[in-house]
């Protein structure tokens, strides 16, 4: 099983220059989630305000009941500040029941928001962007740090208008009350923000290397789960064990360093405030002593001392949030601002924006092509991953509307990477791919992958019924349709024979089918696409020869009037081709018909008669009586 580091997949952000300062412009990208939605948040910030402000009514109900009954004693009348206290708890009990309800809303909208965002930007990447980003990388993504990010924008938000109302309305209560025992309360504040600066870049640090750490913990379940019957059959049980305990104890160092960097700052903050509440204390007492101050006063002012520190503790706990928030977030947003490397030019979108109106197979007339493909050619067409070693080397082919090219070669040749630049999943690093004489780059992207049919050596299905399956090549098909289809690709005979027929649940990745089964209906589905560009990559290698003549029967017809490029080992299957391309370290080594490359005795030959002696001696075999 096996891992990877999760620090490679970050895009677009500089680690030292975040864990160096909180980065603002990150969180005002996030927070346009949560201003999507301004009536809300609006009514979020009253109900904090609100409850900030009631709160600090109560010292000053308290201060006005101890000053009545130090100068009224018994006589004092005290209904009024009853009155005013029930008052206050009512209006408390509203405004809290409002702020959790409309931060329950803001929160859920904002995730609701990433998510769409992200999933929607997912199925516009390109395939490049894939390669390095395992299925586990991503859905931490979308999971964990999702959620992550909709609490603090939303909490955080309301932590932070309560926050500071209290404070303002606490320092403002007491400079009026006493302005040097004030002063001597607000003296820490820039200590508290000299000790927030040094404890930020710890924190974020180790909250980095959580988030990193649990990105790889959910990408190496998705492997062993994906791989289960792999493991099993290698006995790498207790392999893959050691290579997960790895992980975990690694999250577990990460997250004890996280908290317990946050333990440390937060009762900093709680002894900082009890220094100065017993320094407002002693200077109040001795005032008290002497005359200069009433009573309730100085209650008032213990209690608004004490509760002065309530929001900066509060505010600190999320300030430690907010540093595992952001390492979150800078995940996030590198994969909802990933470009996808291939993508329509300004010319063509600004062309396609005039005809938004028109079908995806129609727009082609847009961008200055016809709806029908004539011609591909392939001029002088290279292709590297990565700028690495070159896998396709001057490509040269001309197909015409109604060619059957087939493509054959050794493993690792080169084949199913030229299928995919043609298709324009990769796009070449040199030479051009033509269409009806112009670069399919100055083409719709859109335009062309929708004229695709792709049938593929390991045929994903969907959850969902059969017909369901069937009807993804085109989502307005009738019934009929996909019956047609079903039975072109020789898919019917099976389905019907379930219970259910064509509403039989294929399961998860087609868990209750076979891989035979599972690549019929991936047939099916790209016939009812009804495609110019028929691509077949090993589509029959899962069928039995029998159902595979059945098929190649079925879509003779099928072929015609279509071009169709088709990557088979089976030789036998590709006789009929118009042409076949053998390709050998990214070259084309020979091409022609059967009949010209058998004449011509080169490897193709070789290759067919080494398969056709095989499967000689596969059929004698078979016809042998078998021992009593």
């Amino acid at each position: 099983m096996d891992t990877y580091d999760d620090e490679n997949y970050d895009d677009g952000f500089n680690e030292e220059a975040l864990a160096s300062r909180m980065n603002l412009h990150l969180w005002r990208k996030l927070f346009a989630y949560a201003r999507c939605y301004p009536r809300e948040l609006a009514w979020l910030a009253l109900f904090a305000f609100i409850t900030a402000c009631m709160e600090v009514m109560y010292p000053l109900i308290t201060k006005g009941v101890v000053d009545a009954v130090d100068t009224f004693g018994a006589d004092a009348d005290l209904w009024i500040y009853l009155l005013a206290y029930i008052a206050t708890t009512l209006t408390i009990c509203g405004a809290v029941g409002g702020f959790i309800w409309m931060a329950g809303k803001i929160r859920t909208h904002v995730s609701h928001d990433i998510r769409r965002d992200g999933f929607d930007n997912l199925q516009r990447l390109s395939f490049s962007f894939y390669d390095y980003r395992p299925v586990g990388w991503l859905m931490a993504r979308m999971t964990s740090d999702c959620e992550r990010l909709s609490n603090i924008l939303a909490w955080g938000f309301l932590d932070l208008v309560w926050g500071i109302t209290m404070m303002l309305g606490i320092a403002i209560a007491m400079l009026v009350m006493n302005a040097k025992l004030a002063l001597i309360v607000l003296a820490i504040i820039p200590v508290l923000g000299w000790v927030s600066s040094k404890f930020q870049k710890r924190i974020l640090k180790s909250a980095r290397t959580v988030r990193a750490t649990n990105s790889r913990i959910t990408g190496s379940y998705n492997e062993a789960i994906m791989g289960i019957q792999t493991s099993k059959a290698f006995v790498r049980e207790d392999a893959n064990l050691r290579e997960f305990q790895g992980l975990t104890d690694k999250m577990y160092g990460a997250s004890v360093l996280n908290l317990s960097q946050a333990a440390v700052y937060v009762p900093i903050v709680i002894t900082m405030a009890s220094l100065s509440l017993g320094l407002a204390m002693a200077v109040g007492g001795m005032d008290l002593l002497s005359g200069v101050m009433l009573p309730g006063t100085l209650v008032a002012f213990m209690a608004y001392t004490r509760h002065f520190f309530d929001p900066i503790e509060q505010l600190g706990h999320w300030f430690a949030e907010m540093q595992m928030a952001q390492a979150s977030a800078e995940r996030i947003l590198s994969l909802i601002e990933a470009e996808p490397d291939i993508k329509d030019s300004d010319s063509v979108r600004a062309a396609l924006q005039h005809n938004t109106g028109l079908p995806a197979r129609d727009r082609y007339a847009a961008d200055g092509g016809s709806a029908r493909i004539e011609t591909i050619e392939l001029k002088n067409l290279c292709f590297a991953y990565d700028a690495g070693n070159p896998v396709l080397t001057d490509i040269n082919l001309t197909v015409n509307r109604g060619d059957t090219i087939a493509i054959v070669g050794p493993t690792g040749g080169g084949k199913s990477t030229l299928v995919n630049v043609i298709c324009r999943f990769y796009e070449p690093t040199h030479g051009q791919v033509l269409i009806d004489g112009m670069d399919y780059r100055n083409r719709s992207l859109h335009w062309l992958q929708s004229n695709l049919g792709m049938v593929l050596q390991n045929a994903h299905v969907f959850s969902g019924s059969i017909l369901e399956n069937i009807r993804y090549g085109r989502l307005d098909a009738s019934d009929e349709e996909v019956f047609a289809a079903a039975k072109l690709a020789g898919a019917h005979e099976f389905i019907d024979a379930f219970n259910e027929g064509y509403a039989t649940d294929a399961g998860e990745g087609g868990s209750r089918l076979s891989a035979g089964q599972k690549q019929m209906i991936s047939f099916a589905r790209a016939l009812l696409a009804d495609p110019q560009i028929l691509i077949m990559d090993e589509a029959t290698s899962s069928v039995d020869t029998e159902t595979e003549l059945r098929i190649q029967a079925g879509i003779a017809n099928v072929l015609e009037g279509r071009i169709a490029f088709i990557i088979a080992h089976r030789l036998s299957t590709i006789r009929n081709a118009d042409r076949i391309v053998v390709i050998e370290g990214g070259r084309i080594t020979e091409l022609g018909s059967h009949q010209a490359l058998m004449a011509a005795r080169g490897h193709y030959f070789d290759l067919y008669r080494q398969q056709s002696l095989q499967e000689s001696s596969r059929h004698l075999t078979n016809l042998e009586p078998k021992p009593a």
